[in-house]
């Protein structure tokens, strides 16, 4: 039987990110591939798409009909659930002392299980990610033709 919480020790990642094979991956016509966007550049990116969309169209819409009076604290606690997701994320960054993503960092240090379960809740975050702006673009395009 498979252990579906067996982990990846951070030497062997590591070891597969120096590996011919990841390298090839990583090159273009022999040519290595440069890191061109920055932290800023990354989070300028996320904060464009919560912006795009989220808190100023399908936020409103959303706080008005149901939170009524409690608006603020709505998005006081809405606050307080961001920073603790990005505080448990830097956690698992400090722990593995490589590039990676949510999936290598789970899969460091809580299994391979809970590394596929990330990987899966990461393509529905830019799923639903795409779908909000998606929603918001169509209603600035719904207003304009009404014009």
């Amino acid at each position: 039987m498979t252990n579906y919480f067996v982990r990846k020790s951070v030497a062997s990642l590591q070891a597969e990110a120096e590996q011919a094979e990841f390298q090839q991956l990583t090159t273009h016509d022999g040519i290595p591939l440069k890191r061109s966007l920055s932290a800023l550049t990354l989070v300028s990116l996320g904060i464009g798409d919560i912006v795009g969309a989220g808190i100023f169209v399908l936020t409103g819409h959303a706080a008005a009909a149901n939170a009524g009076p409690a608006i603020t604290l709505s998005f006081v606690l809405a606050g307080f659930a961001c920073a603790c997701a990005g505080l448990c994320y830097a956690e698992m960054a400090s722990t593995v002392p490589i590039a990676g993503s949510a999936y290598t960092y789970a899969y460091a240090t809580m299994g391979e299980f809970v590394a596929w379960v990330v990987g899966w809740d990461l393509i529905f975050e830019y799923a639903l990610g795409a779908a909000t702006v998606a929603i918001g673009w169509s209603g600035y395009v719904v207003s304009f033709s009404t014009i």
